[in-house]
């Protein structure tokens, strides 16, 4: 893991990630694998598409260890942060030190579909459809197949490289 000493949205010279900087959103973290080999990620960059199954879609980083263990299981949890998982989310975003790894930043549950963050009141089961390259991202297309919607009371909001209230 890398600990990340510069802003993420540092300069005028790459006006994408500005662009993308500026639309904001909630904060998730999508976990994959069991034991030794599960991996997380806090991903911002999603959607959810209704239908039979709906569908939620995210872009991740190709080359982190949540993307391997998405692609090698075929499932993942996505869960909604709130206000309170804000030095989680800098954990397992790799920003923040996170002794003994950014699991132990929190409560996780053994679910079919890889560790559930428990105090996450809002989750999603999902299974892998695709992994396509995708500018320097991967999408990954993955069909929802639990869902739990609880109350959203203080949502972790990502805008501009920083969390808002």
């Amino acid at each position: 893991m890398t600990i990340h000493a510069s802003h993420p949205f540092p300069t005028p010279e790459d006006p994408v990630r500005r662009l993308r900087a500026r639309l904001g959103g909630q904060v998730s973290l999508w976990t994959a694998g069991a034991g030794p080999a599960r991996a997380g990620l806090t991903v911002s960059s999603l959607m959810v598409a209704g239908g039979d199954p709906a569908h939620v879609v995210g872009l991740v980083d190709p080359d982190s260890d949540l993307c391997d263990a998405v692609e090698e299981t075929g499932r993942a949890v996505v869960a909604l942060l709130q206000w309170p998982h804000r030095d989680l989310a800098e954990a397992f975003a790799g920003t923040a030190p996170s002794p003994g790894g950014p699991f132990r930043t929190g409560e996780f549950s053994r679910t079919d579909w890889g560790p559930r963050l428990v105090d996450a009141p809002t989750w999603a089961g999902v299974r892998l459809v695709s992994a396509t390259p995708l500018g320097w991202s991967t999408l990954l297309t993955c069909a929802v197949e639990h869902l739990e919607v609880g109350d959203d009371g203080e949502p972790l909001i990502h805008r501009r490289g920083r969390y808002v209230r």
